[in-house]
């Protein structure tokens, strides 16, 4: 298994506490009252996600567990202001989605790149004595602290952002399909289960245009549930704008299979049905003319059907066409 796909990390973090105010009594050498002259302390640093078009998986993570900000320093004299603490920023692939480990709270979500989140906010300083004087306290001698650090344990989840997923049963074709029609080169294999993790490829287009694919590892019956890989891997499928069915054409039931799939994502997340969908029949270089037309008969009625061949070329150029169309379809 290729362990440099990390889509889920567990972080502690904690921001920066604030820096108290100065209670500093100014003394000079011909006043020996002139008055209060305490800065405020500075602000505390912020944790913060940004999203980065260079990250794809959350890898350089996967062993960070803490993460501390700098504490802002305290208020001098002479209105002297504490220096602010230092950031910490993470940078984080685009999709990723924040949320608390305790309460399960999205906290908010990473979709462009150099978009800031904070997840964990600094204090803020507090004011010196100076903020304080009027003319019946023309001396005061407190200041305020700065308040406390924010400290919770999070949660970021990668969720891929392509224009295409590919939804299928193990052994659907899809990995060669992906191999067949960008420079993604997924494991491919005789056996179920062959891809583990999801893979990503940018398929060139006419005109120097191009979509990105994603290759969902396969879903199995009751992957909803938990079964098989499905679970996992199913949030991939929430941001491609389609989805493009694939199933054998070696399946016996072939509108079963679909149905299979489509009962599993709706039980995942209703507004994947939502999505536009495509069907695309596959193995068909084993198929001849005569062989698909009867096929046709046997294949759900609610999408719209391509029988390609990965291997072969067949209708792959016409499946692209298709998916273009769809991907620029002007929203209804």
């Amino acid at each position: 298994m290729n362990s440099n796909f990390v889509d889920y990390v567990k972080v502690y973090v904690r921001s920066g506490k604030g820096g108290a105010g100065s209670a500093h009594l100014l003394r000079v050498k011909y006043n020996a009252k002139a008055g209060p002259d305490g800065g405020d302390g500075g602000r505390g640093g912020h944790v913060i996600l940004r999203g980065n078009t260079q990250r794809w998986t959350l890898l350089h993570l996967k062993y960070t567990k803490h993460v501390f900000a700098e504490d802002g320093q305290n208020g001098g004299e002479n209105l002297c202001t504490g220096r602010q603490g230092a950031d910490q920023i993470l940078d984080v692939p685009l999709g990723c989605v924040c949320r608390d480990a305790d309460t399960g709270e999205v906290i908010g979500e990473v979709t462009e790149d150099g978009e800031q989140l904070i997840i964990a906010r600094g204090g803020r300083g507090g004011l010196g004595n100076d903020h304080f004087k009027s003319a019946t306290n023309q001396t005061p001698r407190y200041a305020q602290p700065g308040e406390p650090a924010v400290e919770r344990t999070i949660i970021i989840e990668l969720k891929m952002l392509a224009d295409v997923g590919l939804v299928g049963f193990p052994n659907a074709g899809k990995s060669t399909f992906l191999s067949a029609v960008s420079a993604a080169r997924p494991e491919i294999a005789d056996y179920p289960f062959t891809t583990l993790v999801p893979n990503l490829g940018i398929v060139k287009y006419r005109d120097d245009q191009s979509f990105c694919i994603a290759d969902i590892p396969g879903i199995i019956e009751g992957a909803s549930q938990g079964k098989g890989l499905g679970l996992r891997f199913l949030r991939h499928i929430e941001r491609n704008s389609i989805l493009l069915f694939m199933v054998s054409c070696e399946q016996l039931d072939i509108k079963k299979e679909y149905e299979i799939l489509l009962s599993e994502l709706q039980t995942y997340s209703p507004e994947l049905l939502d999505k536009q969908r495509l069907l695309a029949i596959t193995k068909c270089d084993m198929l001849d003319d005569t062989m698909m037309e009867q096929l046709k008969s046997h294949l759900p009625d609610d999408v719209e059907c391509i029988f390609i061949s990965s291997v072969s070329g067949l209708h792959i150029q016409e499946l692209k066409d298709r998916i273009f169309a769809l991907i620029n379809k002007p929203a209804q």
